[in-house]
């Protein structure tokens, strides 16, 4: 009898539903801010006259305004929109930044009310905090990345993170740690043009996201 108590113990041990798993509280930022901010991000794919321009872009409002780089954009004959569940629209260039700050509005009109992004206070943000990036490099969507903001470059107003960051995350969001964004993925350093992430990624400060934002609001 004891024995088959012991079998049993043994069955029900290895049974361990998989919901038992405990995570430790830096696992715990990072999955909640992933799973609080992934439905507001989309994939941006733009139809150039030389091929596709893929992008990330980030949902403002719930009526499909969304926030993307420029670069990713520019000279598009058609943008289509994926959001998080797979439903593609198409949308319209509403405004770019002017002064090569290269961030683009786009709206969609979908068939229901969206989740949306919000924005931090950038002037907050130091050298040396941990942040995360959703993107969709390589067409891989939805993907979290996880690093520290690694330097602030004052000159040309931009951060530096070591986030992995790669083509086809430009427009995406840098997060905090309270899943607020704080910055705009816009490049990456890559002296072997994209062969390889070496670390050395850009993203233009929330604020000026949101100074972009507000003047377009106002001219609407």
């Amino acid at each position: 009898m004891k024995k088959f108590i012991t079998t049993l113990a043994i069955v029900f041990g290895l049974c361990t539903p998989c919901y038992a798993q405990h995570y430790d509280k830096d696992e715990l930022i990072n999955i909640n801010v992933y799973e609080k901010i992934s439905p507001a991000i989309v994939s941006v794919a733009a139809q150039l006259s030389d091929g596709v321009s893929e992008g990330t872009g980030c949902i403002i409002t719930s009526d499909g305004q969304i926030l993307t780089g420029w670069h990713v954009v520019e000279g598009a004959k058609t943008i289509d929109v994926t959001t998080s569940n797979g439903q593609t629209y198409k949308a319209k260039l509403m405004a770019k930044m002017k002064d090569s700050r290269d961030l683009a509005l786009l709206k969609i009109e979908p068939n229901e009310k969206l989740s949306t992004v919000s924005f931090g206070d950038s002037e907050e943000v130091k050298v040396g905090q941990k942040v995360l990036s959703i993107g969709n490099p390589f067409g891989f969507s939805n993907t979290l990345t996880q690093g520290i903001i690694s330097r602030i470059d004052y000159v040309k107003n931009r951060f530096q993170t070591d986030a992995a960051i790669n083509p086809g995350c430009s427009g995406g969001p840098i997060l905090n740690s309270t899943g607020e964004v704080i910055g705009i993925s816009q490049s990456i350093y890559n002296p072997d043009h994209n062969i390889s992430n070496i670390g050395i990624g850009f993203a233009i400060p929330s604020n000026e996201a949101v100074k972009f934002i507000a003047t377009i609001e106002k001219k609407n």
